[in-house]
């Protein structure tokens, strides 16, 4: 699979198989991933890998603080409020997963509840990662780390391997750094899941549309005049 047909299928896959990815496969990816750009080559990325005991001591305790609502993260990730016309793509976000995949429906409180528990145990996958960068470059680390992320993505496309990227398991940073010994110079940036994709799962139902490029795109010539796209 070339790097445009990996793009074309990325989705974020929330069930996946009982079928072990084995360890060389993931140093391969994390080797992959590892060429990405960043800032002055500087690098900032940790990768903490969980499977076996370790996902399941660390499901577990996340678990226990979810229900407990004992939050905490290192950056606000998103928004309280979200602004338009980010606030109407989240709420088509959410129908498309909850009512018309899921059957889920909009005030059915339990049942959502029930969905969003899933991600601490990373859906089921059996590898759980915890992505971290240095607090030291500031800002720009997390430009680096996005880059990381998808190219550790796509290279697990190629690899005929699903993902799902988590900015939920930051909402419990303690309790990851006490699971995974991760010190407080190090930012906890995401959570993703990797694995062999359920292809019955109903969340695979989920398909989300991308906006067309000339509602994002300005291109700039070199008479004073633009033109959008």
């Amino acid at each position: 699979m070339d790097v445009v047909e990996a793009l074309s299928r990325r989705r974020s896959c929330r069930g996946y198989v009982a079928r072990p990815v084995p360890p060389e496969t993931v140093e391969r990816l994390l080797a992959l991933a590892s060429r990405s750009a960043s800032n002055a080559n500087s690098q900032p990325w940790q990768v903490h890998v969980v499977t076996g005991a370790a996902k399941r001591r660390l499901t577990a305790d996340l678990l226990a603080a979810f229900d407990a609502d004992d939050r905490g993260r290192d950056y606000d990730y998103q928004p309280t409020d979200w602004p338009e016309p980010f606030r109407a793509r989240r709420r088509e976000f959410g129908d498309r997963l909850y009512g018309e995949a899921l059957g889920i429906g909009r005030h059915d409180a339990a049942r959502r509840l029930a969905h969003h528990r899933r991600n601490y145990d990373f859906f089921g996958a059996p590898v759980g990662m915890i992505l971290t960068v240095s607090r030291s470059p500031r800002q720009g680390a997390l430009v680096d780390a996005g880059l990381f992320l998808q190219a550790f993505m796509l290279a697990a496309g190629a690899l005929g391997l699903d993902t799902c990227a988590q900015a939920s398991l930051i909402d419990f940073s303690a309790v990851l750094r006490r699971n995974l010994r991760i010190p407080d110079e190090q930012l906890i940036v995401c959570g993703l899941s990797l694995g062999y994709g359920d292809g019955d799962h109903l969340s695979t139902r989920c398909r989300t549309a991308r906006l067309p490029v000339s509602s994002f795109t300005t291109f700039h010539h070199d008479e004073d005049e633009y033109c959008e796209a």
